[in-house]
This record gives C-alpha cells, structure tokens and sequence, in this order.
C-alpha cells in the first residue's frame, strides 16, 4: 500500500505539500496573527534598505522604530515605499527551506544551505526595496509596474536558481565530493 514512498520522486511532492500545509497553518492561525515576525522582518528590510540608500548619498526620511507604521523607505521629495507582509519575503522564506527539506540530501548539507539561502533572499529582498525607493523618486509612474512584473520575476528567478543550485550543484558536490 505504501510501497509508492519509496519512489523519490512521489516522496518529494507528499513532503512538499505536507510542509506547505504545515507552514500555512502555522503562519496564518498562529504567527502572522500576533504580527512579530512579520513586523521583525519588515523593521530589518527598512533599517538595511534606508542605511543603504544614505550610502549612496540619499536623504532618507526617517520613522520611529516603535510607530505601527515603521514599514516605509522615504527618500525625501519622494511618495515612499511601503512594504507590506506579503512582501517582506517571509513566503519565499518558507517555499526555499520546504523545497530544501523536501528534496533528497544530507541533513548536514540542508542546515548549511538553508541559512545562507535564507540569508541572500533578504539581501536580494532589500536590494528590491532601495531600487524601487530610487524608482519612486526619480518617476514614481514606473514603481507599480516594476514592483508588480520586474522585481516578482527578479526574485521569484532567484529562489528558483537557489532551488537549481541546490538540487544540481550543492547538494550533489557536498554529498559526494570528488
């Protein structure tokens, strides 16, 4: 009867699908309710993405960390960026380390790549916040389209070469290193 567990293949996408449900009860009954993790993330993307900016020699608006509103990169003589929860990355987050878990690799292997992975959708993330904050100030008509089409595609190809390298290149080279 379960005799079809033991194809790679079928055991892939019935851990796929249990981790996804798991990760969506979670998030939605329990973690996104209370807001911490949601406003965590949000809170670093801004701190990283406004220092960023004042790097490259833009004025920044500044917020108060503890206001409920503290989601916004505003060069100054700009609308802003707001960044809401389904855009903080915590998603991507959650479908990175399932697909890792899901696929077939040595535990050791998926406790160093998930970190990492993890690590550089944020930055990919915060880049995405400073280049649409610059968009926004010098024509804020092409922010929507760009934070709807180019950064989507931009990110979500991300995750997918990080998938890819995993599966091809990581995961095989780590497991059996020649």
């Amino acid at each position: 009867m379960l005799s079809f567990l033991k194809n790679p293949t079928y055991r892939f996408f019935i851990v796929s699908i249990l981790l996804f449900l798991s990760w969506l009860l979670l998030y939605e009954y329990w973690l996104h309710p209370k807001g911490y993790l949601d406003k965590a993330v949000i809170s670093n993307i801004v701190f990283f993405s406004s220092n960023f900016l004042k790097l490259l020699g833009y004025n920044v608006l500044q917020e108060y960390p503890f206001d409920e509103n503290f989601r916004t990169v505003i060069i100054d003589g700009a609308h802003g960026v707001w960044i809401g929860d389904p855009c903080n990355g915590i998603e991507l987050f959650a479908l990175f380390i399932g697909f890792v878990i899901a696929y077939p690799g040595r535990l050791l292997n998926k406790l160093l790549f998930i970190p990492v992975g993890v690590a550089l959708i944020h930055i990919v993330n915060i880049i995405r916040i400073v280049v649409l904050s610059m968009i926004d100030f010098y024509n804020s008509e092409l922010l929507e389209f760009n934070h709807t089409y180019t950064f989507t595609i931009t990110v979500y190809s991300f995750v997918f070469l990080l998938w890819y390298l995993w599966s091809t290149k990581w995961n095989n080279y780590v497991m059996n290193p020649k």
